[in-house]
């Protein structure tokens, strides 16, 4: 990636970001995105599993159903996403089938990640055509704003665990020691 085309990455990656901490704010696991067609954001979302109590609203449904609210779903052909965590696979599977141009994260997602953490639901040539991803964006960021969340209580949580004694981890590994690489 050379410099101007970092620079722009890193603008969308910043929207998400942004995204990310509102949601942290409102006690949502912190995640954001923003979907991106020629240079414009067509749409914006978070994390509101805690707020709906339904574990399929994450970021990129809310982003998503914003979007086909304007648009027709043709749109995401022609669309990026950028989202702080890698895409789960139940998140990854719906790019897939909504024809998704590309998506660029901050995190990977080492527990149920789609697109290279755990699956690689973006790349499997026997279905639909596959899409690109490209990780690492703010990466340390998106991870301290994880760690942030996990450390407080969450009330929404089936059976909340004391967290007086957790500490916030602020040492990140490099990439190539701690992160699977996608595919």
């Amino acid at each position: 990636m050379n410099a101007e085309e970092k620079v722009y990455h890193e603008r969308f990656m910043r929207e998400a970001i942004s995204m990310a901490e509102l949601a942290l704010r409102t006690d949502e696991t912190p995640v954001g995105c923003v979907f991106v067609k020629d240079g414009e954001i067509i749409g914006r979302g978070m994390n509101a599993t805690n707020k709906t109590l339904n574990g399929t609203r994450h970021a990129e449904f809310i982003a998503i159903a914003q979007i086909l609210e304007e648009h027709p779903v043709t749109i995401l052909n022609e669309t990026d996403l950028y989202v702080t965590v890698e895409p789960c696979v139940m998140c990854a599977s719906m790019l897939r089938q909504y024809g998704i141009k590309g998506v660029y994260f901050g995190c990977w997602n080492e527990r149920f990640g789609g697109t290279g953490g755990v699956l690689n639901c973006h790349s499997d040539t026997s279905v639909d055509k596959p899409y690109p991803v490209h990780g690492g964006i703010f990466r340390e960021e998106a991870i301290m704003l994880l760690r942030k969340f996990y450390v407080q209580e969450n009330d929404k949580a089936p059976e909340p665990k004391q967290k007086k004694t957790r500490e916030l981890k602020t040492e990140i590994l490099p990439m190539d020691i701690h992160a699977p690489k996608p595919s």
